[in-house]
């Protein structure tokens, strides 16, 4: 199985010699192997749960190009999973943090941060950059975006999701592998999208499928075992059961351009729901709602209060009611379930959702 190093650098220096000495007297590895790992380029999307320990890992074991990918800040909440982070760096933009502290921690290796979210406008640009894309949002739609534009640009894509004790992983479009939209072809219903936030991770799941991810990252580059294309991994952390299927590609499904991703919003009740140009002609017409975390604010704010998601079960009775409400968040979705939580606490107040959130502002 051929893996993806290019040659283009081909000797290693005396330094990364002792350094990497480890891996380098596996024979499956050895010196050839290491030198595909220094010549690999790897985009690593999102720095947090998943991609802490991707990210790790991958700078010791001598990957030569690593770019970090994450639009958010460092929260307090993040802290008991994402061990690359420490309490001095909340408030802090993650990929700029991460790049920081993996530059410190392997000198060898070069690091690109970019702050800022994957969008059908630089995913192209971004993933003709790099050999290998690893994806690892908590977010559907960053989930279907870099699918698409892995197939656009004929990268591998290898792609993690959690909830509570359980992980998922597979690697997709790899020399000519099925796809995430071969098992997955639509995103479901945003209102059956929990966030960690909602239902809540155990710490160490994103700690055990980050590292899995790393792993499968250096098979591809390097070709050694069996890369986890046409399977998909399921393990539960509370029984330790792990499952691995099959499934096939699927030749119907094709990708001809990025768009973006719309899920649809699967619920009972109903809401209006307004753009950021409708809000700006009357804003004195509405009281905003801002459900994020505290921290997510400071990446950009509209004003108004802020009572985080989880907090407006107990928080709700705060709310004015002079006023219709604005409630908004990152992309519009948990705002819609706050809306729904809202609804049920004041049926006679008027609620609006910012269509697409903050990312439309």
């Amino acid at each position: 199985m051929e893996g993806l190093g290019k040659g283009m650098v081909t000797n290693l220096t005396e330094k990364e010699k002792a350094r990497y000495n480890r891996q380098i007297l596996l024979n499956e590895l050895a010196e050839e192997g290491q030198l595909k790992l220094k010549n690999a380029k790897v985009l690593v999307i999102g720095a947090g749960g998943l991609g802490g320990p991707v990210l790790q890992y991958l700078a010791g074991a001598g990957v030569g190009i690593i770019g970090i990918l994450d639009p958010d800040i460092v929260s307090l909440s993040n802290l008991h999973r994402q061990v690359l982070f420490t309490p001095q760096d909340v408030g802090k933009p993650k990929a700029i943090v991460a790049k920081e502290k993996l530059s410190g921690f392997n000198p060898l290796i070069k690091i690109k941060a970019y702050p800022e979210a994957l969008d059908e406008n630089n995913a192209l640009n971004l993933f003709n950059l790099y050999d290998l894309i690893i994806e690892g949002s908590d977010d559907f739609t960053t989930k279907y975006l870099a699918n698409d534009a892995s197939v656009l640009a004929n990268k591998p894509l290898i792609m993690a999701s959690i909830f509570k004790f359980e992980g998922q992983l597979s690697v997709y479009n790899y020399l000519g592998s099925a796809t995430y939209r071969c098992l997955f072809p639509e995103p479901m219903a945003s209102a059956d999208m929990p966030t960690c936030s909602e239902v809540g991770v155990l710490g160490v799941l994103p700690g055990v499928l980050g590292t899995l991810m790393a792993n499968e990252a250096i098979k591809v580059i390097t070709g050694i075992g069996e890369v986890l294309a046409n399977q998909f991994l399921k393990i539960n952390l509370l029984t330790l059961e792990t499952f691995i299927f099959e499934f096939k590609k699927d030749p119907s499904i094709q990708v001809s351009n990025l768009k973006p991703i719309q899920l649809s919003c699967k619920t009972n009740n109903e809401w209006n729901e307004i753009d950021y140009r409708t809000y700006q002609k009357e804003p004195e017409k509405y009281q905003l709602l801002d459900v994020r975390s505290t921290e997510e604010q400071q990446i950009k704010y509209m004003g108004g209060l802020n009572i985080p998601y989880s907090d407006l079960e107990y928080q709700w009775s705060q709310l004015p009611t002079d006023k219709p409400i604005l409630v908004y968040c990152t992309r519009g979705i948990t705002s819609q379930k706050a809306i729904e939580l809202l609804q049920k606490k004041l049926p006679d107040l008027t609620f609006y959702n910012l269509k697409g959130g903050m990312k439309s502002v």
